[in-house]
């Protein structure tokens, strides 16, 4: 799956009517929206190698990596060594984990269509069975493959420094209350979190 979200124009117009927060930075980024992965392997990986890091630093890292292995293949990344991913910035967890994940891939057990047919928390505890992906990295393929309108990853560091400045004065909310203030997105939390990032970094975010 990739490409504009077919619901997000009917989502934009139900948020600004909502959330004079939303109709503010959705007027700040006009013409922008997400943009889905049509791969699986290459979703995935990106999300792993963008765990609890920034950004910036993820970009950096994953650009080394393309530098390695050309188009992502996971044959071709089961050809390379520990040291060889290691070299690319990635840490000996997440470089063990991406061969992992190549494994799987090559197995054909990340078939999109399978997991396409599944609800939000299905694909969740179907990607989580697999070593390194836990459910932020399900999270970040939920919005950037599968393109389900209604994610709120609540432990992803961007969302909470989004709500925190718009919200809160710049003051971290508590889990609770960032469900609650979230409450009023629903059905398209994956929206709202999609404008927060892009009001902490103007360059969409990408898994």
């Amino acid at each position: 799956m990739s490409g504009r979200p077919a619901y997000w124009d009917a989502a934009c117009g139900e948020l600004a009517a909502r959330d004079p927060v939303m109709a503010e930075l959705i007027a700040r980024y006009p013409g922008m929206a997400l943009e889905g992965r049509g791969d699986v392997l290459l979703t995935l990986a990106r999300s792993i190698v963008g765990q609890q890091i920034s950004v910036k630093a993820a970009d950096t890292i994953w650009q080394r990596l393309l530098a390695l292995t050309g188009p992502l293949e996971g044959e071709q990344l089961l050809r390379l060594e520990i040291p060889a991913l290691r070299s690319c910035g990635l840490s000996q967890r997440k470089a063990e984990y991406l061969l992992d994940l190549a494994r799987h891939h090559v197995a054909g057990s990340l078939d999109s269509g399978r997991l396409a047919a599944l609800d939000d928390e299905a694909v969740i505890a179907a990607l989580t069975d697999i070593r390194g992906i836990g459910r932020w990295t399900a999270e970040m393929f939920l919005i950037f493959h599968l393109m389900r309108p209604n994610v709120l990853p609540l432990d992803d560091i961007g969302l909470l420094k989004g709500i925190a400045l718009h919200y809160h004065g710049g003051e971290r909310l508590p889990r609770q209350e960032v469900q609650a203030l979230a409450a009023r997105w629903a059905p398209f939390c994956s929206v709202a979190t999609w404008y927060l990032w892009r009001s902490l970094d103007p360059l969409p975010v990408s898994y």
